[in-house]
């Protein structure tokens, strides 16, 4: 929202300077965006007399201008205007001065062999109009040598303001007025708005449709004016906000809106076909707008037509076939109340903003429809002449009347402000607010342009805003000797560092629709009609998810239809296996694509890129266990993952019966039923691990344990090749081995893997490296021996293995 210094004390009188403005609406959460303030800019810029204007010797459409500047001899400048002439007043520019217009600093230069000492200016070189045709002529009495900003007035800053969506208040000049007269700066000029008495009979009638989203619909036609440009004082307001004016009617309209956050609307009586109806559009149905652009509407859009055709797009903007211009004789004004939401859902659809929407969408002041209009017509019959009409009120203006009960007390409770009740009764009743009764607790009416007031949190709101927020107290927190409980639960913490995890690994976050197909909801274990949606958002988003591998697998294959096939993605978020709370779980899942491994993606000089495969999906889980706290090492893992994993390619992480999650490549099938299997040399593989069924944490040890434990004794490895069955997994013969002495052995290794000749085809062989950590005393060989004894045993009898020979 922008407004000009001058425009604010026309709606709030005082001895006020523009930082006790700014300073005011910061403290009332009115953020100042910016202020800027053009006599600064345009300082350089002063008033100079031409001596003469004589053609240039080598350019036809060129002046040598010899230039009295106020300061000394004339200056020789050469100018292109076609006005340029001797003996006229204009705004010179040294050399050395910024001229915004075309984003350059002066400086000495030599035109077609003519040296120029500066330069004579347009309006449009000083972004003061769009008027680039000649150089600024000013009048004989304009002092020579003067500032050009001072001289015309421009020395008056633009404000600019951040507005919160639920201030449509402060959306207009007398709305940020009346607050800051609440916060004590100033005093607020309340004009009471005087009907204007009709003449004669509205000739137009307005019809509000059953399904019509609006409420009431103010008309009136003002005829015989006569529309043109607009006096300067309006055009200056207009140019100063950033809004160009076009003519007096079209002008007077965005005035109000600017000044009263009241959009209106002119239609050009004579090119209205009969009488206005307001009703949704039909199908087939386009307007071709004011900004010279054709809609295609639809029946959820709000319209005004007339006998004829669609007129106007009821809220945001109107139709070029209507509009004023300066043939206009007779013009219809409308003031009418929009239902918010259909204002945005239109305007959203249509890619189309105005102001008018800006404002419908957020709630305009209901009760100002009619004075609205009687303004309006007020500063067309001073601007333009005319007569105008009765008004024509179609429908109901709502009554917004509401009684909140308000405890004086709930401010100092909620915030901690201490505030007299007068004090608080005063706040209430400058922003307009009608406050009854006496003692603790007050009845209090919020004005009809405060919609977002609906309780008591909205006054404590409202007083401690004026009041000032530097008037709470600053407490500390305690510091005794009881340790403060931690603010985020188990699972909230799991999910920031599981994050953190496997973004660490390369992974990059996405985050997908919680809603799935149901036929993808069924290739995860999921599609009940318990899960099903009663109203999905799109046909194709029927189910809640039962896993967040389809979304990302989606994803995957997006980026790899654009040619990002080596992509690493994972995300947290809900899953659902039922429609009871406890069958909801936080989910953390990851995928990888093609050759996007852990180690780097893609091609390399350094050797061909590997495809991902269901060790890195694996290593990725037990990343993510680990920062989540999981006891990794006491994870079994068994190769009944879902069918949607490849079987053999894939496992399922347990801790005795409680399934933990799951990991592996994606099945083939389920990649073709997704349309992801792409040319089929492209493996996903992946994981899901339940961040809710990872034990909780033991309660911290009174005795905590080393991190770092450094054995004063030589390590010893012993190798061992053992021949297994085919079917017999190497994590059972690792658990068999660590088992045998769990203080003496520190580790157990897989480091070879074996078949082909020399072992049945039904067996194979499996090497471990058994590493023993001695911490009492050195181990001799025999102790070795017997542990090495112990180990070929305990794997024997828990595998049916036999050492290799």
């Amino acid at each position: 929202m922008k407004f000009t210094l001058s425009w604010l004390r026309e709606h709030l009188s005082g001895d006020y300077s523009l930082d006790d403005v700014t300073g005011a609406l910061n403290r009332i959460g009115l953020e100042v965006e910016g202020v800027e303030d053009k006599a600064a800019k345009l300082r350089g810029f002063t008033i100079a007399y031409v001596v003469s204007a004589v053609q240039h010797p080598n350019a036809d459409k060129l002046r040598v201008c010899m230039v009295d500047t106020g300061a000394g001899d004339p200056v020789q400048v050469v100018c292109g205007a076609p006005n340029a002439r001797t003996g006229m007043k204009s705004v010179f520019s040294p050399p050395g001065t910024y001229v915004p217009g075309k984003d350059m600093t002066l400086g000495i230069g030599t035109i077609r062999g003519v040296e120029s000492r500066g330069m004579l200016c347009s309006a449009a070189e000083l972004q003061l109009s769009e008027d680039h045709d000649g150089i600024l002529d000013l009048p004989e009495d304009a002092p020579i040598g003067a500032t050009y900003v001072d001289w015309i007035g421009l020395d008056d800053p633009v404000i600019e303001i951040a507005v919160t969506p639920n201030r449509a208040d402060a959306l207009g000049v007398h709305g940020i007025a009346r607050d800051l007269a609440a916060a004590g700066l100033g005093t607020l000029v309340e004009d009471e708005i005087a009907p204007v008495p009709g003449v004669f009979p509205c000739p137009v009638s307005v019809t509000i449709a059953e399904d019509a989203p609006c409420p009431a619909f103010a008309l009136r036609l003002v005829r015989g004016v006569k529309n043109g440009p607009s006096p300067d004082w309006l055009q200056a307001k207009l140019r100063a906000v950033g809004l160009r004016p076009i003519n007096a009617l079209v002008d007077i309209t965005n005035l109000l809106t600017l000044d009263q956050n009241r959009p209106l609307h002119v239609f050009d009586a004579a090119k209205v076909q009969g009488n206005l109806v307001v009703r949704r559009a039909m199908a087939g149905e386009s307007l071709l707008a004011l900004d010279g652009k054709t809609y295609g509407l639809d029946e959820t859009m709000c319209v005004i037509a007339d006998d004829r055709a669609v007129e106007s797009l009821a809220g945001v903007m109107g139709g070029e076939e209507s509009g004023c211009d300066e043939a206009t004789v007779d013009v219809l004004v409308e003031s009418a109340l929009w239902e918010p939401i259909n204002i945005a859902q239109t305007g959203r659809k249509l890619g189309l903003n105005s102001d008018a929407r800006f404002r419908f969408e957020r709630g305009i002041d209901p009760a100002f429809t009619l004075p609205g209009l009687e303004l309006a017509t007020k500063l067309i019959l001073d601007l333009c002449g005319g007569e105008p009409s009765e008004v024509v009120l179609a429908g109901t203006i709502p009554d917004t009347t509401r009684v909140i009960a308000f405890p004086l007390a709930l401010t100092e409770k909620l915030t901690g402000l201490v505030a007299e009740d007068d004090e608080q009764v005063a706040i209430l009743r400058r922003l307009g607010f009608s406050v009854a009764g006496t003692g603790g607790t007050v009845e209090v009416t919020p004005p009809s342009w405060r919609g977002d007031i609906e309780g008591k949190a909205d006054l404590v709101e409202e007083v401690i805003r004026i009041a000032g927020l530097d008037r709470v107290p600053s407490l500390p927190f305690p510091r005794d000797e009881t340790a403060r409980k931690p603010v985020l639960t188990t699972l909230q913490l799991r999910t920031r560092k599981g994050k953190r995890a496997l973004a660490a690994r390369g992974l990059v976050e996405a985050v997908t629709w919680s809603f799935v197909p149901k036929a993808q909801a069924e290739l995860f274990g999921g599609g009940s009609a318990t899960l099903a949606l009663a109203n999905p958002i799109a046909a194709d988003l029927s189910d809640m998810r039962p896993s967040l591998l389809p979304g990302l697998v989606r994803a995957a294959q997006a980026n790899a239809d654009r040619g990002f096939g080596d992509v690493a993605l994972f995300e947290l978020g809900q899953v659902f296996k039922g429609d009871r709370p406890q069958d909801q779980f936080i989910a953390a899942t990851g995928l990888r694509r093609a050759s996007a491994k852990p180690s780097g993606a893609g091609r390399h000089w350094a050797g061909k890129a590997g495809a991902v495969d269901a060790f890195d999906a694996k290593a990725d889980a037990l990343a993510l266990l680990a920062a989540c706290g999981a006891p990794v090492a006491n994870l079994q893992i068994s190769t009944d993952a879902p069918e949607w994993f490849h079987p053999g390619r894939s496992g399922t992480f347990r801790l005795g019966p409680n399934v933990i999650g799951h990991f592996g490549e994606l099945h083939p099938s389920v990649l073709e039923a997704l349309d992801a299997a792409g040319d089929g040399k492209s493996p996903l593989v992946g994981f899901e691990i339940l961040l809710d069924r990872i034990p909780e944490p033991k309660a911290k040890a009174t005795r905590v344990k080393p991190l770092l434990e450094l054995a004063a004794f030589q390590p010893v490895e012993r190798d061992f090749a053992f021949v297994v069955p085919r079917h017999v997994a190497a994590g059972d013969m690792v658990k068999a081995a660590a088992g045998v002495d769990r203080k003496l052995i520190a580790g157990v290794n897989v480091f070879d893997l074996y078949e082909g000749p020399g072992i049945d085809a039904d067996k194979k062989s499996v090497a471990l490296s058994v590493t023993l950590q001695p911490r009492e005393k050195t181990l001799t060989d025999a102790e070795i021996d017997a542990v090495a004894a112990r180990i070929v045993a305990e794997v024997t009898k828990k595998t049916g293995a036999t050492l290799r020979g």
